[in-house]
C-alpha cells in the first residue's frame, strides 16, 4: 500500500485488554483518540491516554530532517515529516519507510504486545551509515480518552530515572508511564499548544489540545536500532529484566508468530475485538471510541468467533454475559466510569439467544469442543430467562402481545438498533412492533420450543401467523417497518428500511417463503444495496439524508436516515442466496457480486478492517468508527459460513414471477 495515495487512512494496534495504539498513515494525529499508549484501567473500560504521540528528527552529515508531522490550529502543519514517507505497510504491524533528501532511508515500526499494555516503537537504517542520529520528543497527557488536555500547573513533568528506564506520573491516580529505551534521556520540559484534530473539527466537536513534553530521547542509529518501549507500572517486571532492544525483539518475535497464525487479514482483524473482561472475555464494538455493547457483541461473535471455529471463545463470551440477564433484558452497554449498565435495548437479549443457537449448532455440526454440559445449562437458563421476561413483560413496555408478536417502546426511549438520540429527540423511535424485532422474537421462540420447553411453540405459532398477515404490504411488494405504530392497533409504517431483510436472511428461521421472499430481497437490492452495505432508509423517502456529516445534531439525525451500514450486508447476502436456492453457483455469484466489493474496502478507512458506516449517496465515503466489530464479523460469517461450499444449500425457492422494480421506493404504495 502506497501511503501517499491514502494518507488519512488509520491504523490500529489493539492490546487485547481494551487499550490500543492508533494513528494515521501520514503520522498526523487527526482524532483525540490517536495515541501511542492508551490503556484500559478496568478492561475493557476506564481508558486513559498516557502517551499521545511524538515528534522525531533524524540528523545526518547533510543536516536535520523531520520524520513526524503535527497539525496545529489554525491549520498549520509542522514539521514536514509526512512528505518523506516513501511507503507504508500494515502487515504484520504498521511500518513506515522514510526517504530523506540525502538518500538516507529510515524504517519505523509500531507494534503492541497482545494482552499487555506494552508498545514497541523502533527505528533503523535501511543501510548502514555513519553519523546518523535520532531525536524524539514524547507528548504526554494522562487524560480520559474522550476528553482533551490543556496546559495547567498541575501536570507533573519530573521523571524518576533508573538507567534506561524513565517513569512519569502526570497526575495522581493516573497509571505511571514507564519508558525503556537504548537512547539517552534529556529532561527539557515544555508545553506544545493547540494541536488541531481535523476529524473532531469535522464532527462539530472541540478539537484543540495542549500536550506536555517532558524531555527528549536521543539515539545513535549508526550503532544500530533505536528501541523505545512504552508501558505502565504493571509491566515493570518485564521491562526491568530486559534491555530495550531485547524487549523489542521479543515483542516482534512473539507477535510475528501469533499474527502468522491467522489465515487471512480478516481473521487477524477479528482478533482485535476480542478482549478481556474480568475473568472472561467480551467484544469491543469498535475502535477508537466504543467499548463492549451487548447488541454488537452478540451480532459480531457469530462471525468473529463461531464462524472462525473459536467455539470455546464464543462460549466464554456468552457465559460472561449470561449472569447479566435482568427481567429478560441484557445490558446494551456498560459505562466507562462504573455507573449502572444501560438496559435500553429490546433486541440485544434476542440476539443473545440467536448467538447461543449458532454456538450449539456449530458445536454439534463440527463435532468440536463447545460448551460443556454445565455451561450449556447456564446458557439455556439465560435464554429461558430472556423468553420468560419478555412473555411476562419488562421495562419500556416490552412484552408478548395476544397475537404472539412482541410489542415494545415508550416515548423518549430508543430500543432498537436504530437508536440515535439527541437530547430528548429520538430520531427513529419505532414504537410498536418493529419488523426485525419480530423476526428475532420468533426465531428465539422457535429455539425455545426446540431446546427449552414446548410451551414456547404456541406463542411462536400465533406470532408466525400474525406476522404473515400484519407485515406484508401487497401494494408495495415489501414488509412494513413497524405495525401497531405508537401502540395504535391496525396502523403500519411503510418506510422502506433494511430491517425487513431479517425476515428472509441473517437468522436461522426465514419468515417469508417463495414469491414474497424474492420480492423483498429484490426490492432491498434495488433501493438499499451499495457496495459498502445497506442504506438505513431508501432515497426518495421522507427524511432521507445523503451524507453523514456536520455536528452532533446533523450526524445523529442522519445515522439511520439513509446512512449505509456494512453489517447489514450479512443478512442481505444470506437472503439473496436463500431465495435463489443456495446452490454452489449462486454462492459463487453472491461472493463475486457482493462480498468481494465489500472486502475491497479493507483499506479505505481503517487499514485491514471495515468501517462502521458510510454515506448513503455515492461515492459512499466511509464514516463513523473506522474499525467496527460487527462489520468485520458479518463479513467473516458470509465468507466462512453463508457462502462457504461446505454449508448446506437452502431449499430451492418457489417459482416467482419476474418483477420490475421502480427506482424509488415512493412507488411502493400510498403513505
Amino acid at each position: 500500500m502506497d501511503s501517499k495515495t491514502n494518507p488519512r487512512a488509520e491504523w490500529l494496534e489493539a492490546d487485547g485488554l481494551g487499550g490500543f495504539a492508533s494513528g494515521t498513515v501520514s503520522g498526523i494525529r487527526s482524532r483525540r483518540y490517536h495515541a501511542l499508549l492508551l490503556v484500559a484501567t478496568t478492561p475493557p473500560t476506564g481508558r486513559v491516554v498516557l502517551v499521545n504521540g511524538f515528534d522525531a528528527w533524524v540528523t545526518t552529515p547533510a543536516g536535520m530532517f523531520a520524520l513526524s508531522s503535527q497539525h496545529y490550529d489554525p491549520g498549520v502543519t509542522h514539521p514536514d515529516g509526512a512528505v518523506r514517507i516513501e511507503s507504508f505497510l500494515a502487515d504484520p504491524w504498521p511500518q513506515w519507510t522514510y526517504r530523506l533528501e540525502d538518500g538516507t532511508k529510515i524504517e519505523q515500526e509500531i507494534v503492541a504486545l497482545h494482552e499487555s499494555p506494552l508498545v514497541s516503537i523502533s527505528w533503523r537504517l535501511s543501510k548502514p551509515k555513519k553519523g546518523v542520529g535520532l531525536r524524539v520528543r514524547p507528548f504526554l497527557s494522562g487524560r480520559d480518552y474522550h476528553a482533551l488536555h490543556h496546559e495547567n500547573p498541575g501536570f507533573r513533568f519530573q521523571p524518576v530515572i533508573d538507567g534506561e528506564r524513565v517513569r512519569w506520573q502526570p497526575y495522581p491516580g493516573i497509571p505511571e508511564i514507564v519508558s525503556l529505551t537504548n537512547g539517552r534521556y534529556h529532561h527539557q520540559p515544555n508545553w506544545y499548544r493547540n494541536f488541531l484534530y481535523q476529524e473532531e473539527k469535522d464532527r462539530g466537536l472541540d478539537f484543540t489540545e495542549d500536550l506536555a513534553s517532558p524531555g527528549e530521547l536521543n539515539f545513535d542509529l549508526s550503532e544500530g536500532e533505536g528501541a523505545w518501549i512504552l508501558g505502565t507500572e504493571q509491566d515493570q517486571a518485564s521491562m526491568e529484566s530486559r534491555s530495550a532492544q531485547e524487549l523489542a525483539k521479543r515483542i516482534r518475535a512473539q507477535e510475528r508468530k501469533r499474527r502468522r497464525s491467522f489465515p487471512t487479514r480478516l481473521h487477524r482483524a477479528a482478533d482485535a475485538y476480542i478482549v478481556r473482561r474480568r475473568e472472561g472475555k467480551t467484544i469491543v464494538a469498535g475502535y477508537p471510541w466504543f467499548t463492549d455493547w451487548g447488541r454488537d457483541t452478540f451480532i459480531a461473535l457469530r462471525g468473529l468467533s463461531i464462524a472462525t471455529g473459536k467455539l470455546d471463545e464464543a462460549a466464554e463470551i456468552l457465559l460472561e454475559w449470561a449472569g447479566a440477564v435482568s427481567e429478560g433484558m441484557l445490558p446494551n452497554r456498560f459505562s466507562d466510569r462504573g455507573e449502572s449498565a444501560e438496559l435500553n435495548s429490546v433486541d440485544a437479549s434476542l440476539w443473545y439467544v440467536i448467538a447461543v443457537k449458532d454456538l450449539l449448532r456449530a458445536a454439534k455440526r463440527k463435532k468440536r469442543k463447545g460448551p460443556g454440559s454445565q455451561e450449556t445449562t447456564k446458557l439455556l437458563d439465560a435464554c429461558e430467562a430472556i423468553l420468560e421476561g419478555y412473555r411476562r413483560g419488562t421495562r419500556y413496555g416490552i412484552r408478548s402481545d395476544e397475537d404472539g408478536l412482541l410489542r415494545a417502546g415508550e416515548q423518549g426511549v430508543q430500543l432498537t438498533w436504530m437508536d440515535a438520540k439527541v437530547g430528548d429527540w429520538v430520531v427513529t423511535p419505532r414504537i410498536g412492533k418493529p419488523v426485525e424485532v419480530q423476526a428475532l422474537w420468533l426465531n428465539a421462540l422457535a429455539f425455545g420450543a426446540e431446546n427449552l420447553s414446548g410451551r414456547w411453540n404456541d406463542i411462536y405459532q400465533r406470532g408466525r401467523e400474525a406476522f404473515e398477515k400484519r407485515f406484508w404490504n401487497e401494494s408495495g411488494g415489501y414488509l412494513y417497518d413497524v405495525v401497531d405504530v405508537e401502540h395504535r392497533p391496525g396502523t403500519a409504517d411503510p418506510s422502506f428500511r433494511p430491517n425487513q431483510i431479517f425476515a428472509v436472511g441473517g437468522l436461522p428461521v426465514s419468515l417469508l417463503e417463495g414469491e414474497r421472499a424474492r420480492r423483498v430481497v429484490d426490492a432491498v437490492e434495488n433501493c438499499l444495496w451499495t457496495p459498502l452495505g445497506l442504506r438505513s432508509l431508501a432515497p426518495g423517502e421522507p427524511g432521507y439524508v445523503a451524507r453523514y456529516q456536520g455536528g452532533v445534531l446533523e450526524r445523529d439525525g442522519a445515522y439511520h436516515q439513509g446512512t449505509v451500514w456494512p453489517w447489514l450486508m450479512g443478512a442481505f447476502v444470506e437472503a439473496w442466496a436463500r431465495v435463489r436456492g443456495g446452490s454452489a453457483s449462486i454462492k459463487k455469484e453472491a461472493r463475486e457480486r457482493f462480498l468481494d466489493p465489500l472486502l475491497r474496502q479493507l483499506d479505505t478507512a481503517g487499514v485491514g478492517h471495515l468501517p462502521e458506516i458510510a454515506d448513503g449517496d455515492a461515492p459512499h465515503h466511509p464514516r463513523g468508527c473506522p474499525f467496527q466489530a460487527w462489520s468485520v464479523g458479518e463479513a467473516l460469517r458470509l465468507d466462512l459460513a453463508v457462502l462457504s461450499s461446505e454449508t448446506r444449500a437452502s431449499r430451492k425457492p418457489s417459482p416467482v414471477r419476474k418483477t420490475s422494480l421502480p427506482a424509488q421506493p415512493r412507488a411502493y404504495g400510498p403513505r
